[in-house]
């Protein structure tokens, strides 16, 4: 267990990464793009390797705080003028013994928005496999991964009073909920990683986090809050004993049960107008695909809820297995891999589950009245990642109420700006004058391509700001020669959904 972090020492310890310039972009060009990617799989020699001699203050902290290699205890003090070793070993974070400063865990530095309450932040977390030198204990605390920023990067951008994280992890998720909330609440199952959220907001100089202890809900029973965000233990992992279970990513629930008893009860715990963003898993059973079960778990909520969920990805169950039992730390080819695997796929025939869906789940409880949102699709491909999928989605909740409150003549007399963002491929045979296929390509949000006719392609290329979209559609029909009313029931319902998915925006 870290001890109780010392805020003068958080301090002192920060001021000496920023002298030394300990950034992300730094630590990457010091031993290069390759070698950095490389740690992601888990080498560390080719980032090390890289380094050669050098014994600057970056090139020793990189050693020591990102790839967890020991270094010499004079070249940590020289490196960390006021923190020194001694100060890392008050934090929980190194140990000395025969002249050399050993890590206890890792501090990497992570770029972020510069809208977030710092670009650049520096995480603590438990060393990683290739630094232990074998696979994770159960009680491991992870740092900064994709799935962490991923979510980190789907938060709305909007104000908000009181944040909730669920499964708060090392901290990432609440430190960035501090950029537009007041106040964050934090909650782990693990004693460990609150103690990390606590180091990690210290030494980013975040206030207003407070941690509690406890599963789920059970930490705030009675409370509710403007924003609820999560990256929950959601990897589904067969419930016996020999099978390894961890905190930061198993539930100990059974198949998506975890999930599933989230989106029930957050409910519960969102003010009026409140919004939930997490990330999960969702099996296919028997023939009931994911996204259909994920919608039976939100009608299921004691308190009605619009929801948006985007499945991004999903595998078939020997894929899924193999995933994260290396994932653990146990190889192909090594002792009871193939065993595990075996374990995995018992589990899920147990269950006829045929595949197992990864994505985003955001529910919003109403302000009054009836839910108005329910929409659940399949999204594959890149996004815009980083701040801007945040914004995109909160302009597209905007859009949303404002469109609820619309009828089909009044969407005619809005007037619409196509999105910058938006570009239009047309494909032609060769020697043919039309094209035989229109494409609009979303650049930002989700980065949707859509088929589209040449009366949609032509309005949308027509929404410059000036005149309503009724009076498009009458020259539109006119250049087609083409039913007026009969386009306009034709491209209004398709209209709003452009304005939803962001092609198009009131002017």
């Amino acid at each position: 267990m870290l001890p109780e972090p010392d805020p003068a020492v958080c301090r002192a310890l920060a001021a000496d990464l920023h002298d030394a310039g300990f950034s992300a972009e730094a630590v990457r060009a010091a031993w290069g793009d390759a070698a950095d990617d490389a740690i992601a799989r888990g080498l560390r020699s080719p980032a090390d390797r890289a380094l050669g001699s050098r014994d600057d203050a970056l090139a020793v902290l990189s050693r020591l705080l990102v790839l967890g290699m020991p270094q010499g205890n004079e070249s940590v003090d020289r490196s960390l003028v006021r923190t020194r070793a001694r100060g890392l070993v008050r934090l929980g974070l190194a140990d000395v013994a025969d002249d050399m400063v050993r890590p206890l865990a890792v501090v990497r530095p992570q770029s972020f928005s510069p809208t977030a309450v710092s670009s650049q932040w520096w995480i603590a977390s438990d060393l990683d496999e290739a630094a232990l030198g074998g696979p994770l204990p159960e009680d491991h605390v992870l740092g900064v991964g994709g799935a962490s920023l991923t979510l980190a990067s789907l938060h709305l951008p909007t104000p908000a009073t009181r944040v909730l994280d669920v499964g708060a992890g090392c901290g990432i998720q609440a430190l960035r909920a501090r950029a537009y909330a007041d106040r964050v609440v934090a909650t782990d199952i693990s004693a460990r990683a609150l103690a990390f959220t606590r180091l990690n907001a210290l030494l980013n100089g975040v206030d207003g986090i407070e941690v509690r202890l406890g599963s789920l809900f059970e930490p705030v029973a009675g409370e509710q809050f403007d924003r609820i965000v999560s990256n929950p233990p959601f990897v589904i992992t067969p419930r016996l004993a020999d099978v390894p279970s961890y905190e930061y990513r198993d539930g100990g629930m059974v198949g998506d049960a975890m999930v599933a008893a989230f989106v029930t009860g957050v409910g519960a715990h969102l003010a009026p107008g409140g919004v939930a963003q997490l990330l999960g898993n969702w099996e296919t059973r028997e023939g009931t695909p994911g996204l259909d079960r994920v919608r039976e778990w939100v009608e299921a909520s004691p308190v009605p809820l619009d929801a948006w969920v985007v499945e991004r990805e999903s595998l078939d169950p020997l894929s899924y297995a193999e995933l994260w039992v290396r994932d653990g730390g146990t190889q192909a080819g090594m002792p009871g891999f193939a065993r595990l695997v075996d374990v995995w796929l018992d589990d899920f025939g147990s269950r006829r589950v045929t595949e197992v869906g990864f994505g985003y789940i955001l529910l919003r409880r109403p302000v009054s009245g009836a839910p108005t949102l329910a929409r659940y699709e399949r999204l594959s491909g890149s996004t815009s990642g980083g701040e801007g999928l945040g914004a995109h989605l909160a302009d597209a909740l905007a859009a949303h109420d404002r469109l609820d409150g619309l009828d089909d003549d009044r969407v005619a007399a809005s007037v619409l700006l196509v999105a910058p963002d938006v570009t239009e491929n047309r494909h032609h045979l060769p020697g043919a004058e039309d094209p035989t296929v229109i494409e609009l390509r979303q650049g930002g949000g989700f980065g949707r391509a859509l088929a589209v006719d040449p009366g949609l392609a032509a309005l949308v290329g027509a929404c410059d700001g000036d005149l309503p979209v009724g009076v498009l559609i009458d020259a539109i029909a006119q250049l087609l020669e083409v039913d007026a009313p009969a386009l306009r029931g034709d491209l209004i319902p398709r209209v709003r959904e452009l304005l939803f998915t962001g092609f198009l925006r009131f002017a």
